[in-house]
């Protein structure tokens, strides 16, 4: 293996994501309006449905899947079997999920929600981390790490704005042209975006190759064990707590930003080209934001672009309720400090990895990205579940004008709390033990060891 990897590899590498982020992005943005104001379900049943299944199955099926693949043995490799025969599945599930019928109620309404989101969610969970294991097995290099995962991530940006721009514009094609209803639009979409997740990844799972299965040493480590050791990898542990606060963070303002616009500033027509705004900055920012954190490093890096977000985000807070085109300042200043969001954790994560293999003598990516993804969903989850709590408590009633507390609320949950959320995110990042130079040194010493190739 070779620290440099060829610009083809990096966009096929990269493609599938666009598809794993578009799923993402419509479970941020959609998934809670969906519920509530198209399938017209109880806020609050649909948060403790959601939290239910991260605090049983969730809780462990990351982890879990992680450690099998890290123990696979096939003629595709360890990673790509799961993108080559789980991406059908996967495309089937998010049809389903989007296909309730309305005005479900009860325990019926619970179980329909929490069954359709776990099916989907093990697929989506089996093949993120399948995929994002590839990473540090394609390169060894710290800013190459970089480099690779801006390339990707430009594939993650086009797929956000996929999903974030152009559900309800998709839903709304079969509706207005083909005569659907307000649920069936909304199953044509899931169904429609199922298949193109499906095909991208598919993609990635043929052409990206990876090293035969019968070339690694496989994890021997137990899986209590494996957990535990990986806890005691100090780096990662900060690594893991800033991501899962930040990305908390993140996904209340994906989440409430319908919410924002239809009920706050009255914007509701403008909600595609606002999350357009902010995703194609973020998208533009990237290779910015690469630059900046191959200079500064990157949890620095990281650190300064939340701080941008944050001045940003609070801004909202102050708005009028009415429309405004401050509403577009804030979404590409925003855009721009999320940047970093989606390059420097993403780019730290393999370099942790080296640090385990020193303690010990094991690749154990799997895992690692097992973790990662778990903490990732949990944050997902976690933050609809709460804004869900959090509207009911306010009184939020679907698809009627709200009292004043209620739109106070939104505003507190689009602004206030992921504000001061990123600000203590930031301390951990300024603070990063590992540095291009940590980095190099620790990879030398391992090279001179015999556990990485020259």
């Amino acid at each position: 293996m070779t620290n440099k990897v060829p610009a083809h590899i990096k966009v096929l590498y990269g493609v599938a994501d666009a598809g794993i982020a578009m799923l993402t992005a419509i479970v941020q943005f959609f998934l809670l309006f969906y519920y509530t104001d198209i399938a017209l379900l109880d806020p609050a049943l649909v948060g403790s449905a959601l939290m239910l299944g991260k605090l049983t199955w969730d809780a462990v099926n990351d982890l879990l899947f992680g450690y099998i693949s890290d123990r696979t043995r096939s003629r595709w490799g360890r990673r790509r079997p799961y993108l080559l025969f789980l991406a059908v599945p996967l495309a089937l599930t998010t049809w389903l999920m989007f296909s309730l019928p309305p005005g479900l109620t009860g325990v019926t309404a619970f179980l329909i929600v929490l069954t359709t989101y776990l099916l989907f969610d093990t697929l989506h969970s089996f093949i993120g981390v399948a995929y994002s294991a590839l990473t540090p097995e394609l390169t060894q290099d710290y800013d190459e790490r970089t480099a690779l995962t801006t390339v990707r991530q430009i594939f993650t940006v086009a797929g956000y704005i996929i999903g974030a721009a152009l559900a309800t514009v998709v839903a709304d094609v079969f509706k207005n042209n083909f005569g659907f209803s307000n649920s069936a639009s909304y199953s044509a979409m899931g169904l429609t975006f199922g298949i193109f997740a499906a095909i991208v990844i598919l993609i990635t799972g043929i052409f990206v190759k990876e090293k035969p299965s019968d070339e690694i040493e496989t994890s021997k480590m137990p899986p209590i064990k494996s957990f535990i050791e990986t806890l005691k990898n100090k780096p990662f542990v900060r690594l893991m707590l800033s991501f899962l606060v930040s990305n908390i963070s993140f996904t209340l303002l994906t989440t409430l930003l319908p919410y924002y616009l239809k009920y706050v500033v009255k914007m509701e027509e403008q909600m595609p080209i606002v999350m357009m705004a902010l995703l194609l900055t973020i998208g533009l920012c990237l290779y910015p934001m690469k630059m900046i954190a191959d200079r500064l490093g990157k949890g620095k890096a990281y650190a300064l672009g939340l701080g941008v977000t944050s001045v940003a985000i609070l801004a909202g807070f102050f708005y009028p309720a009415h429309p405004t085109p401050l509403v577009y300042v804030t979404a590409i200043v925003a855009g721009m400090g999320l940047s970093s969001q989606w390059v420097c954790p993403w780019s730290m994560m393999p370099d942790v990895i080296e640090i385990d293999q020193a303690v010990t003598g094991e690749r154990r990516e799997g895992v690692y990205y097992g973790m990662w993804q778990f903490t990732s969903k949990f944050a997902n989850a976690f933050a609809i579940a709460v804004a869900g709590w959090m509207l009911s408590g306010f009184g939020y009633v679907p698809d009627i004008p709200q009292t004043e507390l209620a739109i106070f609320g939104i505003r507190v949950l689009f602004t206030l709390i992921p504000v001061i959320m990123f600000i203590l995110t930031m301390p951990l990042l300024i603070k990063y033990p590992i540095t291009r130079e940590s980095h190099a040194q620790l990879v030398e010493e391992l090279r001179k060891n015999q556990e990485l190739p020259h």
